[in-house]
Formats: structure tokens, sequence, C-alpha cells
């Protein structure tokens, strides 16, 4: 399955395929003049073999870093930036993201800003990263005061999507994943809503079939989403469902309590309250959505955490404009709306739901 994503920057493939890790050679630059593998050591000792095997005959250095948000820092790239110069990195040099979320947020930004801007290669090995970090140009590193605050915008050359790799991904991270899928349905597709909803056992199975294609409706949903917006001026926004409040989940934990994911599932929980709260999202969907996201059992208790923290996390994300922070409401299943018209009594209860939940 190949979907294609076309910006103003750059018109390029996202590819689900089983086995197509093995195909990374065929899309570099035929003057590229030299390829930097960025990954993290977990998951070269699993797929390295592969990858250098496809580059045998392009030669590659490969880039190792400490996984986890901690070190989705500044400073990792810098040390990136300097192995690169070491061993030689021109403006004709490639670089090729091999890994989760992380990775291909700190390798696709190492690329955007080395030498003001180089290739890159997106092949991410979690779900969470093949339906949304891998996809749609943004990467970016973290602040201690908040998520993602420093990035860019830059348009990988190609994401190539090998679900066969799933098969090696721990249960807590597949199911974390899980969790940007939803997404996706409750914000623009309810048939993809419907199948998670009624196919729980064989998603958590890790059916071949449905799998790719819960994978695939995701992809082709952003793909159409950054086709018609972008750097996130209108349009591109939707995909920040639940993504407000988790982040503020995660800067106020220091990036080591929950997985990405994890505090997305439990972002949306807030944002279907918050929806619900402002009278634009039914009792009935609101019951269905919460029920769907509780089904995947991934979110760790939320005991500890002070809502009115929370709430003032809300203040640094990248969504507030002049103070004001803007919120993706559902309106149904598979519809939404973006606002900053709410009620902050209204914000800080569904805040408090969610943590009670």
């Amino acid at each position: 399955m190949i979907h294609d994503i076309r910006t103003e920057q750059r018109t390029y493939n996202a590819i689900i395929e089983r086995g197509c890790l093995a195909r990374v050679a065929e899309f570099l630059p035929p003057k590229a003049t030299s390829i930097f593998v960025v990954s993290e050591e977990r998951v070269w000792d699993l797929y390295g073999s592969q990858v250098a095997g496809a580059l045998r005959r392009r030669g590659h250095h490969v880039l190792l870093f400490p996984g986890g948000e901690v070190y989705k820092r500044l400073s990792a790239v810098e040390t990136l930036a300097e192995q690169m110069v070491t061993h030689g990195a021109d403006r004709a040099s490639v670089v090729i993201a091999v890994g989760g979320g992380i990775v291909n947020d700190v390798a696709g930004f190492l690329a955007a800003v080395f030498m003001r801007g180089i290739p890159v290669i997106q092949v991410p090995t979690t779900l969470l990263a093949q339906v949304d970090a891998s996809v749609g140009g943004k990467t970016g590193v973290n602040l201690c005061s908040g998520k993602n605050l420093i990035g860019s915008f830059h348009q990988p050359l190609v994401v190539l999507i090998d679900p066969l790799v799933l098969a090696s991904l721990p249960d807590r991270e597949y199911r974390a994943g899980l969790f940007e899928i939803v997404k996706c349905g409750i914000i623009a597709d309810a048939g993809l809503f419907a199948a998670l909803r009624d196919q729980r056992d064989r998603v958590l199975a890790r059916d071949s079939a449905i799998l790719e294609r819960i994978i695939s409706d995701s992809v082709r949903i952003k793909a159409e989403v950054v086709s018609a917006d972008e750097k996130e001026g209108g349009l591109r926004r939707i995909l920040n469902f639940g993504h407000t409040f988790g982040h503020a989940l995660e800067a106020e934990t220091g990036y080591e309590r929950f997985l990405h994911g994890e505090a997305v599932g439990w972002g949306m929980k807030a944002a279907v309250e918050l929806s619900r709260l402002e009278g634009v999202l039914s009792n009935a969907d609101a019951q269905a959505i919460l029920a769907c996201i509780d089904s995947y059992e991934s979110i760790p208790p939320l005991d500890g955490i002070d809502p009115s923290r929370i709430a003032a996390r809300l203040r640094s994300d990248k969504k507030t404009v002049g103070g004001r922070t803007h919120f993706v409401l559902a309106e149904s299943i598979g519809a939404t709306r973006v606002t900053a018209d709410v009620n902050e009594a209204n914000v800080l209860a569904a805040i408090q739901t969610a943590l009670a939940a």
C-alpha cells in the first residue's frame, strides 16, 4: 500500500509493505556522498543487520543514542551532529532514521538543521512511529517546560513502514501505539473506530490483516491532512486531539512515567470530557469513545498528579497563541473542531475527571 503526501516542500510516499526495510537503499539519492543511520542500541540489535545488508553497496555510518523522552533534547542533536562532522558529512549526506518516534523526531530534526538541511529517510519501527511520528515532516526535541517546543517541518524523501517489525514490539509499546490509531478514528473515520471497537481481540493479537488495515487507514488520514495543511495553519490541528492534555501530562511527570501513546490515550479521555462539558459531544458518543480507549488497557496509574499543575502546563503548549490554548474537541465519532473558546472551569474539571477515571 502506498500513500502520497503532497506538500509545498516535497511530494513523497509512505510505503506500507512487509519486508520493505530491506529496500531502503533504493530511495537514496544517486549523488549522496555519505549515509548516516541514526538509531538506538535496542533497535539496532534487532534490525541493524537488515539495514546494514541493504546498504552494503553504499557504505554507511551508524550513530546510536539512548532512547527515551529524557534524551530527546538539543544536546543529543549536537552530539549526533558532531559525530557526523567527524565522519566527513557534507550537504550531500543523507540521514536514515531507524527506530521509534523519538528516533524519527530527533533524526529528522538533525537532518533539518545540519548544514541548514539535508535529506532524511524515515524507517519507523514502532506502531506509534509508523502511524504518527514518521509521516508529515514534524521534527523536534523537548524542553524541560514542554514537549517538542524546538523543532522544524522537514519532509522526508520516503517513509518505509514494515509491519513485520511489529512482531518484536513489547506489548506495552504496541498498546501505546494503538491510541494514535484510535485518535485517527475519532477525528476522521468512524469506520476505523468501529474496527478498533469491534475487532479488539484481533487487533491485540496483531492479526496481520487487521493490523495492516488500521495502519493504512491511519497513514491515509494523516497523509490527507498533511497534504492539505503542511504547517498546521488550520486543518492539521485536528491531529492534536488528545495531545494538548497528553503533552502536559508528560511534561509534568518528567517524561519518565508514561510512554507518549499512553499520555495521548489519557489526553483523549480529558478531551472527550471537555467536549462533553462544552456541549459539543453527546453523552452516548462520549461513552463509546471512552469505552474503546479503556478496552486497550494500557494507561499506567495516575495517582499523585495535581490537576491544577496539568492545567498550568497547558499555557506553554505549542498550540497556545496569545495566551489562549487551542483545544481539539470531538463533535461526534469521526468529526472534530478546533477552538480556543472554552470555559476554563471545564478544562480543569475535564482534567480532574480524566485523572480520577
